[in-house]
């Protein structure tokens, strides 16, 4: 916590102040379809909606803000603390919202696949998160979910290949002269992908 308005944070040094970036190309907001401010948190370059507050991150930004713990800092000096009875809404008429550099509608993902936070991600260009929802991945990450987000798909890729290795050997090739599908092989096809959109946001 740190007071509204303080450049550096009191507990670790880093820069928290928010500074507008003029002259930067138009984006418009995925949700409100207004333009978006171009703003700096530390070194970060954000986008940041003035109505529904949600925050835009680029690929590199993100892939930043996830490595160094003093952009982690930055990003939690910028955000308002969520009050503690605040009520969290749900939200039941899901939307595919358009990535506001390419126009195409973004896929949604659980964070990691284990931080509850979902987000609206473009493979291409960056991520897309709703009030608060940069914060809490933040605070994911300082809490080590990144560190546990990778052994749990460290640990799958081993039973996927333990699968594999146990239907080769069982023959699910089968007879034929041209190698048959398995639900062994789709599983792995559709874990590998994941595991690629993950290394896009993790690493």
């Amino acid at each position: 916590m740190n007071f509204q308005g303080a450049k550096y944070c009191s507990h670790c040094g880093a820069r928290v102040d928010r500074a507008e970036v003029p002259g930067a190309a138009p984006q418009r907001c995925p949700r409100c379809r207004v333009g978006m401010e171009a703003v700096a948190i530390g070194t970060s370059m954000l986008r940041e909606c003035p109505r529904c507050q949600g925050i835009w991150a680029g690929t590199e930004s993100l892939q930043q803000i996830c490595a160094d713990r003093e952009q982690q800092g930055a990003v939690l000096g910028m955000a308002a603390p969520v009050p503690a009875n605040q009520a969290v809404v749900i939200e039941e008429n899901i939307r595919y919202v358009p990535c506001p550099v390419c126009q195409q509608l973004m896929n949604r993902i659980n964070f990691a696949k284990c931080s509850h936070i979902v987000v609206d991600v473009c493979n291409q260009h960056g991520t897309w998160f709703d009030k608060d929802e940069l914060r809490g991945i933040v605070e994911f990450i300082r809490g080590g979910g990144l560190e546990k987000a990778r052994f749990k798909e460290k640990a799958e890729l081993e039973a996927q290949k333990r699968a594999l290795q146990a239907g080769l050997t069982g023959g699910v090739w089968g007879t034929g002269d041209r190698p048959q599908r398995s639900d062994h092989l789709d599983w792995g096809e559709g874990l590998s992908a994941a595991a690629s959109v993950l290394a896009r946001l993790l690493r």
